[in-house]
């Protein structure tokens, strides 16, 4: 089987896309990019809908080959296209190819990865083209977490028999994903009492000096053996020198690899309690992400893939549990078999130096029409 686009074709097109810089907090962009995406998919024939899921963020795109009324579950495709790449990001790391590598902000995580499925997708765009019916939902936040979207990925996958995701596939080896650590954060506010520095420090009570207890209890959460991670990574606090400071701040970032984990940490961090005297705490923390634990029915799902990327040519392995989340812990925490990783190879995600391999292109495109037309 050969693919349908030549590499010089897939390098030129991935390029054009690379030119749209589409940060998540530049709405602009990101509607600029999704109009690209729109056309190419409205030009091979997939019916396509653009959707404004909020004021802060760009549209979502959904594209589709399913004939009117056909509402068997299918095979849904997740992907996003946002970057953590500022606007003018392109001044000094301007798109290129340098031997086997493509560069450019987003060219690995991931719109490489998205052109090569949509690609794919075009080669079936007709009703009847696939065993199952096919939705690309194509999302504008979530290298931000993907709040104003995650309703939309959690609608579409209740009616998914399987989900293919296009996050980049993992360095050195291009493996893909079936396990990801479920991600939390905890917003931590401390309130003291105010005083002179010099004249009343004994009636001050400072925050700081409280929050300085609860990062040291924060952080004894981490335990590697059990893959659970806590980060304080950001702190705030104080006014000026000469005063108690009355507050202090701060952000934490928690990795847990199960729901059991999950519950422990959440539990603890909800059960902080103030260590001097005078102080409150007020504790605002979620589970953003849950946990993508590899079930049998994805473990499945991806020997059954592993012949489709022989047949093109390489080999697909399966990488270590991830510590980085992704929208396909959405879908896999509702039973939804689900691989990840099955994007573009390369490495540098949200680096200056990211890049795409050239000289794997084909094979990747060859491997997601394969998908889509055998996948059953």
């Amino acid at each position: 089987m050969s693919s349908t686009l030549s590499t010089e074709q897939l390098v030129s097109g991935i390029q054009s896309w690379l030119l749209c810089e589409s940060p998540s907090n530049y709405p602009d962009g990101i509607a600029a990019m999704a109009r690209i995406i729109a056309g190419q998919a409205e030009a091979a024939g997939l019916k396509v809908e653009l959707s404004a899921i909020g004021p802060d963020t760009g549209p979502l795109l959904y594209a589709t080959n399913r004939a009117d009324g056909d509402d068997r579950p299918g095979i849904l495709i997740l992907a996003h296209m946002d970057t953590v790449h500022p606007v003018g990001t392109l001044k000094d790391n301007p798109v290129r190819v340098e031997g086997d590598r493509l560069y450019g902000p987003g060219s690995y995580d991931m719109k490489a990865g998205i052109y090569l499925a949509l690609s794919a997708l075009a080669t079936v765009a007709r009703p009847g083209d696939t065993r199952l019916p096919v939705d690309f939902l194509v999302v504008p936040d979530e290298e931000t977490g993907s709040h104003a979207s995650r309703a939309h990925i959690e609608r579409y996958a209740a009616n998914a028999k399987y989900a293919l995701v296009c996050e980049p596939a993992r360095a050195n080896g291009g493996k893909c994903v079936t396990a990801r650590k479920g991600t939390g954060m905890l917003n931590l506010n401390v309130k003291g009492r105010p005083a002179h520095a010099g004249m009343n420090h004994d009636k001050g009570r400072s925050a700081i000096r409280e929050m300085a207890h609860q990062v040291l209890a924060l952080e004894a959460m981490t335990d590697y053996e059990r893959g659970i991670t806590v980060s304080v990574g950001t702190i705030a606090g104080g006014t000026v020198t000469n005063t108690v400071p009355a507050h202090c701040r701060c952000v934490v970032d928690f990795r847990v690899p199960d729901m059991g984990a999950a519950e422990d940490v959440l539990r603890r961090m909800r059960e902080l309690c103030a260590v001097g005297p005078d102080v409150e705490l007020d504790i605002d923390v979620e589970l953003n992400r849950p946990p993508m634990v590899k079930t049998e029915a994805a473990a499945a799902l991806l020997a059954l893939v592993q012949g489709y990327a022989e047949r093109a040519g390489f080999l697909l392995e399966d990488a270590p549990m991830t510590g980085g989340g992704s929208d396909a812990n959405f879908t896999s925490a509702m039973g939804v078999p689900t691989l990840d990783g099955l994007g573009a190879d390369g490495d540098g995600a949200h680096t200056l130096h990211e890049y795409i391999l050239v000289s794997t292109l084909e094979q990747r495109l060859k491997f997601w029409e394969l998908l889509l037309k055998e996948l059953a």
